[in-house]
């Protein structure tokens, strides 16, 4: 892969992510901060660590295959090894500035 190749296939999946919301929040979960690590490898397979606002998030089923479903959707991308971690916990400072003021933490 080129570092051209690498570069579109990264922007590419912040921009899908930045499609996809809890329908709780209207905020998107890569500016809501729960996206943790993104790691693309050369061919094509992306390892991904995200969380949720709340542990027991009764949609997160829902979130996680449309993460699942968009980032495999990507042309370039092989797969995706998706994990849900925990550690450290989501908290409201982790979002960017604007998905704060979107959620009045400012």
């Amino acid at each position: 892969m080129t570092q051209e190749e690498r570069l579109r296939i990264e922007e590419d999946i912040v921009r899908m992510l930045k499609t996809v919301f809890d329908p709780e929040i209207p905020v998107n979960v890569y500016d809501l901060g729960l996206i943790y690590r993104i790691d693309l490898h050369d061919d094509g397979m992306v390892e991904m660590d995200m969380t949720f606002t709340s542990p027991t998030c009764p949609v997160a089923d829902f979130i996680f295959e449309d993460v699942r479903m968009k980032v495999e959707g990507i042309e370039g991308v092989t797969g995706l090894n998706l994990q849900f971690v925990t550690d450290p916990m989501w908290t409201p400072e982790m979002a960017t500035e604007e998905a704060r003021l979107e959620m009045g933490y400012m």
